[in-house]
């Protein structure tokens, strides 16, 4: 499986642009403060993470022996060990479907979750954060080192560190906002990370390994674009997670839960718009479409929880509102269900949630018919009020309550006449009453829902009111058959939003930031190694032009004059002076160091970048040799408005190779032309 993972990982691409970067300042750096939980305490969501890694890890042995056992049998030509092969393949199967029951028993306990208030509510549907192992880069990146930047590997040991001492806090993030901006700083890290490391002419020999979030299945690939989805993936999940646990018995936990599942659906649907050919299934086109539409559900769900905890009245008007809304609870929840019911995610699915949203679905639309029956039911005591001039409007709003006319009298009539209000309260109740079975009926199919106690409350606490209610509307002698009520138009007060991930909210610093600016200091760029000029200010002066700053870019030679004498090129880089680095030293400050030397030779370390090889970025250049590099910066970000999503990953490097998108590439300094960089310019 790993191997085969690994084939495709060309094909992975992403939209995002490669312009935009990380908010935070690329050329100061301090470590990042933020740690993820104890991976040591036992707490109920830690066990049942543990147990989650300890089944990935069977998952992936029992797979590795099952390869090597079909590998044997493909390859044998004696008959006994075939035999043999298929008797140990037979056994290999089964322990996997084994594990894979446990692994879906772990990803239906959704009590774990919760919310801890004793108020009773549906149960929300969390995600699994996916597993990873183990990745040493400190090899691969002091390789990197020493070959791509010519420098001494040792001394950026404590950057690795840090690298390293990241990614591993963030497989373990705490279950509130320090852990999403944990998550968030790693993914913005990475950018930094492919820029440093990434050439799309060489490779680390790094792959990364991470396990899917619903079936354990390991997928392993050299391309850092399977880290940072996956990592958004970890994000969107712990946002379910965060939403699942707020206290929905108050309308300020509403709104948390609401942001928290809107945030979860912004980073699914994130990766399903950027994230092409995933080797897992649970980063699948078809899978992240189906988590995004169960997030909505879910806000669609506290909108409906929200709309009844504000509603105190038994306004006729305000009844049906909530009606209409449960209806549009469950007419996304079915949306759901079809989704999962497709064929490549029917398989995929733990039978618990597809059970889970169908029983609300069912329960939803239980509901809806419920209060549209309470409303017609105990309106009577409004009849004064509609004599009022309020009848209007209640009559308006119940010939737009049915999806078509309900039989009988005209709902004008209806409204006037309580005999008619009670016989069609009673047929919605009849539905109320039919719904609710049906929601305990497949409730009692799935042996995970029939072990969450807190559902089996809610199931049979409104089926009990609807029937209390149902038999209090109830005859002796009413002998008339009971009319068959209309489906109800479905309405919202709320239309949920797909939030994106905003990675500016964030800020970051390059790690690796004494590696020199990214401008110039990146995995794209080649130049030659580091020269040493020996210059000494003469009558005439020094003999060059310098622009810009971070670093400072030789414009000019003097022909004849004592640079051009020392050996120095136009377009050469001054990278130290006397032995001080400057890379990221200012444009006057490098000018003072020139000045400073005037009575003797002084040391000038620089290098030239290599036309041919050069693949930098022009804005990149203009924001290393621009005079308000921050303000460059902040127009990179802010270029686009309503895309503030889209992205600091820079993954794509299929689009390049296949011509599906444009690659900015600045062949040399000589490619651009001065009199575009706005630099001060000045002769020494």
């Amino acid at each position: 499986m790993e191997e085969h993972a690994t084939t495709r990982e060309a094909d992975m691409s992403d939209t995002g642009s490669e312009d935009e970067m990380p908010t935070g300042m690329e050329g100061s750096h301090s470590g990042s403060i933020r740690k993820g939980c104890d991976p040591f305490a036992q707490t109920q969501r830690s066990k049942l993470q543990h147990r989650r890694a300890r089944i990935n890890q069977q998952i992936n042995k029992e797979m590795r022996m099952r390869a090597g056992a079909e590998n044997l049998f493909r390859a044998s030509t004696n008959n006994k060990v075939k035999e043999t092969v298929a008797l140990e393949l037979s056994f290999v199967n089964s322990n996997l479907q084994l594990l894979k029951e446990e692994l879906e028993e772990l990803n239906s306990s959704m009590e774990v979750y919760q919310t801890e208030s004793e108020s009773i509510n549906v149960p929300m549907i969390p995600l699994g954060l996916k597993e990873t192992k183990d990745v040493d880069l400190t090899v691969p990146i002091q390789d990197f080192i020493c070959e791509h930047y010519g420098e001494d590997s040792s001394l950026f040991d404590k950057e690795i560190r840090e690298l390293m001492d990241l990614r591993q806090a963030m497989r373990t993030p705490s279950r509130n906002e320090a852990g999403l901006e944990l998550l968030m700083e790693y993914c913005n890290q990475l950018y930094y990370v492919d820029q440093r490391f990434f050439s799309p002419h060489h490779t680390l020999g790094v792959h990364f390994h991470w396990y899917d979030s619903l079936t354990g299945v390991p997928s392993c690939q050299r391309a850092l674009a399977f880290e940072k989805g996956s990592v958004l993936f970890n994000l969107g999940a712990l946002y379910t997670q965060i939403g699942a646990r707020h206290d929905r018995s108050v309308p300020a936990g509403i709104e948390r839960a609401i942001d928290a599942f809107q945030r979860a659906a912004g980073a699914f649907n994130y990766l399903k718009e950027n994230f092409s050919n995933a080797p897992s299934l649970d980063m699948s086109g078809p899978s992240l479409c189906m988590l995004v539409r169960l997030m909505i559900a879910q806000v669609q769900e506290c909108v409906f929880e929200r709309v009844t905890l504000i509603t105190q009245d038994t306004h006729f008007t305000s009844l049906l509102r909530v009606a209409q809304e449960a209806a549009r609870v469950s007419d996304v929840y079915w949306l759901v269900h079809q989704t999962m019911s497709q064929p490549l995610v029917k398989d995929y699915v733990p039978f618990s949630w597809a059970s889970m949203v169908q029983v609300k679905a069912e329960h939803f639309r239980a509901l809806s018919h419920y209060y549209a029956a309470i409303a017609l039911c105990d309106h009577t005591q409004h009849a004064e009020e509609e004599e009022e001039g309020e009848g209007g409007e209640a009559e308006k709003a119940l010939l737009q309550f049915h999806v078509s006319v309900p039989a009988g009298p005209p709902l004008s009539q209806v409204l006037r006449d309580p005999e008619e209000r009670r016989k069609l309260g009673k047929a919605h109740l009849r539905r109320a009453v039919i719904r609710h079975e049906e929601a305990m009926r497949v409730h009692g199919l799935c042996k995970v829902l029939r072990k969450m106690d807190i559902l089996q409350d809610v199931l049979s606490f409104t089926h009990r009111r609807s029937l209390d209610k149902y038999s209090e509307l109830d005859r002796e002698d009413d002998f008339d058959e009971i009319q068959e009520a209309a489906d109800i138009h479905s309405l919202t007060q709320q239309k949920p939003e797909v939030t994106p991930p905003n990675f500016t909210t964030v800020q970051v610093s390059d790690i690796f930031q004494r590696l020199g600016p990214l401008s110039v200091f990146c995995a794209r760029a080649r130049w030659g190694p580091a020269r040493v000029i020996g210059l000494q200010r003469g009558e005439g002066g020094l003999g060059l032009t310098l622009r810009g700053d971070s670093p400072v870019l030789v414009a000019g030679v003097v022909p004849g004059g004592c640079a051009a004498e020392a050996g120095l090129r136009e377009g050469d880089y001054i990278v130290a002076v006397d032995g001080q680095d400057c890379k990221w030293a200012k444009h006057g400050e490098v000018v003072h160091m020139l000045k400073s030397c005037s009575d003797r030779v002084m040391d000038l370390s620089v290098i030239t970048l290599h036309s041919h090889d050069t693949q930098v970025d022009r804005r990149l250049f203009l924001l290393s040799h621009g005079g308000d590099k921050e303000n460059t910066r902040r127009h990179l970000l802010g270029g686009a408005k309503g895309q503030s999503s889209a992205s600091l990953l820079n993954w794509s490097r299929k689009k390049s190779r296949d011509g599906g998108g444009v690659t900015k590439k600045l062949g040399s300094t000589f490619s651009l032309s001065f009199g575009t960089i706005r630099d001060p310019e000045a002769m020494y």
